[in-house]
């Protein structure tokens, strides 16, 4: 086998990983600058940083006037459970699930708040069939499946008039993908995915029918203070307009801003969108022109545009698993993409994130290194034989 040198060229920013994301391009800490440290969330500064999340986050992402917007914990996945634990039960619900996150969701249906629940459930690289949901249930799904690379190609699938809700955890798919807001009651993700923010905060979108559910709906099971969104029925108007149910972290707070400074800047929601499609096109074309590696999405239309999962194909390679662990120490070691190999859960191979905050040219700049790292473990299979 003829030997593959390493490439000259090293991308610039070699952070793949998919979640924490990369910073917006020109990020440095000197930007976070104005954030009110030391200063209560809760003082008129804070309000105002808070305030302005929210109002931004709005505009950017298209979301409908009259749903609300709220900053709550726990990064995507408290904003989701936030909405599991106090929505459903009132009617009987589907779960769906393609990825581990899906998954998880459908665990704490069925084993912790007891649902009446039917599970669909899809394996790595396939999405469930959304037309054969009964809608007349609530139904959970996620729109791409960070672990699987797999996402929803539209919302076509989903009436427009339904009697459930949708719940929808948007965690990789919010500021890289268009969501038809229509067609979600109820819509999460966390700062950390496509804006490249900080861990720990989650947003929860609602609907005017799940403000609905929420005010004329009481769950059997006790809810914790962290939890709660009505008071004597009524919605806790203020965790909408930036009082949080707990203390956020203003640094956080401010880098989100950054984040949203630099989407403002380069052109709002379309062009997050593009980025990130243009980025996920040319992993694409590199696996397409290559017969021993593959995008683990078997259809192209729901391949996702921000985490692409890869699979290697190669028939020589008998521990999938041990050769893709290797292959990416290899790219880690050489400094040219960390963070870069598949979810624990996943099939083995590569999830390199496409998201809107990392640049084109770094994602070219990586992708004859993963050819040389492929090569290089296969002459070291080879060698070993």
């Amino acid at each position: 086998m003829t030997a593959v040198t390493a490439p000259a060229a090293r991308p610039a920013n070699p952070r793949f990983s998919s979640g924490p994301c990369a910073k917006p391009p020109g990020y440095t800490l000197d930007l976070l600058a104005d954030a009110p440290l030391g200063r209560s969330h809760r003082a008129s500064v804070g309000k105002a940083k808070l305030k302005a999340a929210i109002k931004r986050t709005r505009a950017i992402l298209g979301v409908p006037a009259d749903y609300r917007i709220g900053i709550v914990p726990a990064s995507d996945t408290g904003a989701y459970e936030m909405a599991m634990w106090t929505m459903l039960g009132a009617r009987p619900v589907e779960m769906v699930a393609w990825e581990s996150f899906g998954s998880g969701w459908v665990t704490d249906a069925v084993k912790q708040l007891k649902l009446d629940a039917r599970v669909h459930e899809a394996p790595y690289g396939r999405i469930v069939d959304m037309a054969s949901l009964d809608y007349d249930r609530d139904i959970c799904f996620t729109w791409n499946g960070t672990t699987s690379g797999v996402r929803m190609p539209n919302g076509d699938a989903i009436p427009a008039t339904r009697g459930g809700l949708t719940l929808c955890d948007a965690t990789s798919a919010a500021f890289a993908m268009d969501l038809p807001w229509d067609k979600l009651d109820v819509t999460t993700f966390s700062w950390q995915k496509a804006l490249g923010g900080e861990a720990a905060h989650g947003m929860l979108i609602l609907s005017p029918r799940a403000v609905e559910r929420l005010e004329t709906y009481t769950p059997a099971w006790p809810l914790p203070k962290i939890f709660r969104l009505t008071s004597k029925g009524k919605l806790i108007e203020g965790i909408f307009e930036g009082e949080t149910i707990n203390t956020p972290s203003m640094l956080a707070v401010e880098d989100y801003l950054v984040a949203l400074d630099w989407a403002e800047r380069i052109g709002g929601l379309p062009a997050l969108i593009a980025r990130a499609e243009a980025n996920a096109a040319a992993v694409q074309a590199f696996v397409d022109a290559r017969d021993w590696i593959a995008n683990l999405a078997e259809d192209p239309a729901t391949a996702s545009c921000t985490s692409v999962c890869l699979k290697f194909t190669d028939p020589r390679i008998t521990d999938g698993a041990a050769f893709a662990k290797a292959v990416t120490k290899r790219l880690e070691k050489e400094g040219v993409a960390l963070d870069a190999g598949s979810y624990r859960d996943a099939p083995p191979g590569l999830r390199i994130w496409c998201g809107s905050t990392v640049e084109l040219a770094d994602v070219q700049a990586l992708l004859p290194w993963i050819d040389w790292a492929f090569h290089a473990e296969i002459a070291a299979l080879q060698a070993a034989a």
